[in-house]
């Protein structure tokens, strides 16, 4: 059974490879036109659309050094269909302040990325004060009034504020660590099994 684990970890390591090798290269690769191409995860794309400055969003979240702010997230239309765009991080003291809003809606360059569930264990959003800590798909209908893809995308460019956040293939890939776990624990109770069966003849 221990083997048996082992082997499909082995099995998911390579395939946890090729994934990243995939989000690599799409992520090196020239954006494309959003209206001519499936959607999918890490999709670099280029677009035009109707950014909703009136319901922005300002979730929590941390910069690349550690520095607590606001990430902007705004609704737009594209191609008649309801997105979600993240513009970037800006510091506290910026909210609301109109000089965060200047952005070329024609020239619209971006990184697809699909939303996955909140963590449970962070606090509630404050729709009044407009304090998100999750994008919870309920809060966002409610202060939006609208249904979004499952699709984020993200905003790429030379922005300084907000500051575009940089998309890697940041994803965890411990099948190997798991795997030489799964073989070292059938090597070892081997060895058990070995030395008990000599010591008893």
């Amino acid at each position: 059974m221990l083997l048996s684990l082992g082997s499909w970890q082995l099995y998911r390591l390579n395939w946890k490879l090729n994934l990243l090798s995939e989000i690599e290269n799409s992520l090196k690769n020239d954006p494309v036109e959003f209206s001519e191409v499936d959607k999918k995860n890490y999709l670099r794309i280029k677009t035009s659309g109707i950014i909703d400055f009136n319901k922005q969003i300002y979730l929590y979240n941390l910069n690349e050094s550690g520095k607590p702010g606001f990430e902007v997230i705004n609704p737009i239309i594209i191609n008649n269909e309801n997105y979600l765009i993240n513009r970037g991080w800006i510091p506290f003291d910026k909210k609301d302040r109109p000089e965060i809003n200047l952005i070329n809606e024609s020239s619209i360059i971006g990184t697809l990325k699909q939303q996955h569930k909140a963590s449970t264990f962070k606090p509630d959003n404050d729709l009044n004060k407009n304090y998100w800590f999750t994008l919870n798909r309920e809060d966002i209908f409610k202060y939006t009034g609208k249904k979004f893809s499952d699709y984020i995308i993200y905003l790429n460019g030379d922005y300084k504020l907000p500051k575009p956040k940089v998309i890697t293939a940041n994803i965890s890939n411990n099948h190997k660590k798991y795997a030489i776990t799964w073989f070292s624990m059938a090597i070892s109770i081997l060895l058990i099994y070995l030395y008990f069966r000599k010591k008893n003849y």
